[in-house]
């Protein structure tokens, strides 16, 4: 989805009402802004319990990578 807005003369930014659903922000939402060469991401402000969640699904997420691939990855790091 890529849709464009104006500036406003003080630098803020309106995020479309359809975007904001689909993310889950709400008024009082904490966001985050990342940098990314010329790009701009912001994205929801996950909880400390989102963030491990989501963290503890990296594994799911990667094909071929599993907790006991994670495992020896780190204690071969841990060893060297």
């Amino acid at each position: 989805m890529e849709l464009e807005r104006i500036v406003g003369p003080k630098g803020q930014v309106v995020i479309p009402m359809d975007v904001r659903k689909k993310v889950g922000i709400k008024p009082g939402s904490d966001v985050v802004f990342e940098v990314i060469d010329s790009k701009i991401v912001i994205k929801k402000k996950m909880s400390p319990k989102e963030f491990v969640e989501d963290f503890g699904n990296v594994p799911k997420k990667i094909k071929g990578l599993n907790t006991k691939k994670i495992k020896a990855i780190l204690e071969a790091e841990y060893d060297a």
